[in-house]
């Protein structure tokens, strides 16, 4: 066991099962351990390096702004925190944003202001939030809560309470509920990440979408690992031709740094007003500028390119020994193994490839422009741990 593997143990909360590997650098798709074995990268980060390690337009943004200011308190204006929102407005349609540094963040700030529209609108019984099963909405208490999976509450009673759960691609049990609670708004996945990379069904979407529009219920979407360029389109929603009324998404908005941005539609744009809520991070300069970077080159040759390499891996693994499925959307793929997981994950870094793991399926989450040479390579390495 290395030195930081010992201090790791030693300090650190035992909240991850870490595998066996210390990374020392990366560049692009490549990242190399502290022995100086050289792995492709296929995690880029859970979605989060979305041009790869350490990217050479996104780190000159972040350098430069380092250089003339790294922080500053909401109190004052920021150029890069300005301009970020300006760009996400324009690309997608929405109003406003609330920028905070998380996708948990991003999400406590959409249920906010899901709340508080419908309280404003509604009365003050008009709270609860309908999630659906299998989703996974961020760690702290409340996001968990509107989580649906069990697995995330039984540690942590009582949860907080105004949400409902319902089957993914029931509409008839959301009207159900309805005849019985208010309800202020739905919050979907268009691609349930951290519950086994499965796509939600178009019909069902696009049913929620003209229910919520119908009866004054917000819809609104997490995008903070489906969005920016991950699903082939610039965020998962506009695969599924819906308009949403909240989105929040985080980890490849920054490419690197944290970030977390609640955007807010016309129905909810003026919700907030000064002390409803805040956050001393959100909108870091620095943090901004990396995102300025990022979502400037999301363009249509990159999507094309996501969608590419994606129809690449849905090819090469769909029916090969060992798969009993492949799932996903994008470069957000899910392959069911016919042995454990993370067994194959395992024998995968063996062989020089980083992969994920989402329930019980090998999760891959490469940088958008992973170069087509070294996705051949990770591919056929992953083939052949599947296949043993």
């Amino acid at each position: 066991m290395s030195n930081t593997m010992q201090l790791d143990k030693t300090y650190i909360a035992g909240t991850y099962a870490r595998f066996p590997v210390e990374l020392a650098r990366g560049k692009g798709s490549l990242a190399w351990d502290v022995n100086g074995k050289e792995y492709i990268d296929l995690g880029s980060g859970i979605a989060v390096n979305g041009f790869g390690i350490s990217d050479d337009i996104w780190l000159k943004a972040v350098t430069e702004q380092l250089g003339k200011l790294p922080h500053a308190s909401n109190l004052y204006y920021t150029e890069p925190c300005a301009k970020l929102a300006e760009m996400l407005c324009q690309r997608t349609g929405m109003k406003k944003v609330f920028f905070g540094n998380s996708g948990a963040e991003a999400n406590e700030c959409l249920i906010k202001a899901a709340r508080k529209y419908a309280a404003e609108k509604h009365g003050a019984d008009c709270y609860t939030i309908v999630t659906l099963v299998n989703s996974f909405h961020g760690r702290t208490l409340t996001t968990l809560s509107a989580t649906g999976q069990d697995h995330y509450h039984e540690l942590y009673q009582p949860l907080t309470p105004g949400f409902a759960h319902i089957p993914a691609g029931d509409l008839d049990a959301l009207k159900e509920l309805a005849r019985t609670t208010k309800i202020a708004a739905v919050l979907i996945e268009c691609v349930q990440g951290e519950g086994g990379v499965v796509p939600l069904d178009k019909a069902f979407v696009e049913g929620l979408g003209a229910y919520c529009a119908e009866n004054d219920v917000l819809l609104a979407v997490d995008e903070v690992q489906t969005g920016n360029g991950r699903s082939g389109q610039l965020y998962s929603y506009m695969n599924y031709g819906i308009t949403p009324d909240i989105v929040s998404t985080a980890k490849g908005l920054g490419g690197g740094l944290p970030i977390g941005a609640c955007l807010l539609g016309e129905k909810v744009k003026d919700v907030f007003a000064p002390g409803d809520h805040g956050s001393t991070f959100g909108g870091n300069p620095a943090s901004c500028a990396g995102g300025v970077s990022i979502l400037g080159r999301i363009d249509e040759a990159l999507l094309q390119g996501v969608r590419q390499r994606s129809q690449y891996i849905f090819d090469q693994l769909t029916g090969a020994k060992g798969v009993e499925s492949v799932s996903g959307m994008g470069l957000m793929i899910g392959i069911k193994p016919v042995k454990p997981a993370r067994e194959v994950v395992g024998r995968c870094i063996e062989n020089g490839v980083l992969c994920l793991t989402a329930k019980d399926r090998v999760r891959l989450l490469p940088a958008l422009n992973i170069p087509m040479e070294q996705l051949e390579k990770a591919i056929a390495v992953l083939k052949a741990a599947l296949a043993e």
